[in-house]
Formats: C-alpha cells, structure tokens, sequence
C-alpha cells in the first residue's frame, strides 16, 4: 500500500472482536505498526504487569472513570499476548477465553455443578485450593510450592510461598513464635552488619523481610496494603514538612534533621 494511503480502521458490531481485529491488523507483518510487529511475550510482559499496578492504582483512589480506562489497557495486554501466540501458532483469543471459562466452572461446583453452597468461606477456599492441586498434579507439578510465580514482586511471593507451605503443616503454631524469630533475624543481621561482607548484610536482610510477611499472614495482614498505607503517610507528612518551610521561603535542603523531625511530629498530632 502506498505510503500516503490510508486504511480504515477495522469496526465490528462487538467491540471484543473489533479490539482483536485491530491488535491483528497492528500485527500484520505486511501493513501493521513496525513497533507492534517487533514485539514479542518478554518484550510485552512488563508493560502487563504495569498495567496490573494501574488498575489497582484506579480502585485504590476510587477513581472508576480511570479505572474503566485502565481495565481497557490491561484488556490490551491480554488480546496482545495472545495474538503474539496466534502469529507462532501456539494458540490465540479464543484459546485464552475457553480455558478460563473451563476453569471457573471446574473449580466452582457449588454454582456450576452438583456440590452444595453452603458452605463458609473458609471451606470454599480449602475446596478451591483442593482443585488447584488435583490440576498441578494433572500437569506433573505436583510440589507443593509449584506454579507459585517467580514474577510476582517479592512480598507477595514471599506470602503466597507460606501460605502454600502451611497448607502442609510446614507453619509455627502461634504468632508468638514468629515474632521471636524476628527478633533472632534482627540481632542476625545487626551481627553481620558490623563485620561480613555486603551479600551476607543482604542475606539476612532478606530473611528478616521474609520472616515480617510470615508475620503479616499470622495477623492476617495484607502486607502489600500495610506498607501501601506507609508510603502514603510518610508521603503526607513530608509534604506537610516541604509546605511549612516554603511558609519561610526555604527547602528541606535549607533545613535541619532537628527541625524537620519537629515538623513531622507536628504532621503526625495534626492527624496526617
């Protein structure tokens, strides 16, 4: 097609398929976007995960005309993956669309099939996670901690490796005994602070961070929102700091450790 000619864009009745009309002529080795052409899954995969982060961002700010929006963008990602499956012939939309729809009425016979529905919560998630290991067995992964993703960000992971592992027993009774052994991880890492090497400081570090999300799980603690709600408040009080000293024509660089501690404090009383 010459360079000047234009094509229209495709339209359908549905705007599913209108969508995957589009990501396919994007695709098109011939006439699509030279951008969208060059990418493949790892290319593409954190730009999902960031999309992810964005809708969770809309529902947290209660924002629903971004979260519309944002929804649509993680949609993207999804029709695009799986049209870069459909050009190698792995497999495409509908696929993706079939599998799902199978796996939500297998794993919820109390709606689709013969099991009762009453049932607590707390069942429905011993069954749901009873059905999850039936299909790891079904595809040879039958460990415990499979299929548990290397992608996630590390405190979740963290959460979702316990959770598996106390499934199995493998878990201290009383949240007593975990908060002791924060206290053995802390006195660990002061230890290695004064005199090992940096990668041994970050060992235990790391294993003082994992002993906390064991720690949130026991007190039912969503770690990711705790330390959310953390970065929101000390993003509150240093704004409040920033805003009483321009009140003085001055920056934190311009301040003191004594003075800004005051001003946080002052924040904190203030409610913020």
């Amino acid at each position: 097609m010459p360079p000047d000619a234009t094509r229209p864009a495709p339209s359908h009745a549905d705007p599913m398929q209108r969508l995957l009309d589009i990501m396919r002529a994007l695709r098109d080795p011939e006439t699509g976007c030279p951008w969208d052409v060059e990418q493949d899954f790892g290319s593409i995969a954190p730009y999902t995960i960031e999309e992810a982060y964005e809708v969770a961002d809309a529902v947290a700010r209660a924002d629903w005309a971004d979260l519309r929006g944002e929804l649509g963008d993680l949609l993207l990602q999804v029709v695009f993956h799986a049209q870069i499956a459909a050009d190698r012939g792995l497999f495409d939309f509908i696929d993706v669309a079939g599998d799902i729809s199978s796996k939500m009425i297998d794993r919820h016979p109390h709606v689709f099939g013969s099991d009762s529905r009453d049932k607590s919560a707390e069942q429905q998630t011993r069954d749901w996670e009873a059905i999850k290991a039936a299909e790891r067995a079904g595809r040879a992964r039958t460990g415990t901690l499979d299929d548990v993703a290397l992608a996630l960000p590390a405190l979740l992971r963290a959460v979702k490796l316990q959770k598996r592992a106390a499934r199995v027993g493998f878990d201290w009774p009383q949240t007593a005994q975990v908060l002791d052994k924060i206290t053995e991880e802390v006195a660990e890492l002061h230890e290695a602070a004064q005199s090992l090497p940096q990668a041994k400081i970050e060992e235990e570090f790391g294993d003082l961070l994992f002993v906390m999300a064991n720690l949130a799980r026991h007190m039912k603690i969503d770690p990711e929102e705790a330390l959310r709600s953390a970065n929101a408040k000390f993003t509150r009080r240093f704004e409040f700091i920033e805003s009483e000293l321009k009140k003085t024509g001055r920056c934190p660089e311009e301040s003191d450790l004594a003075e800004m501690e005051a001003l946080w404090n002052r924040a904190k009383a203030n409610g913020l």
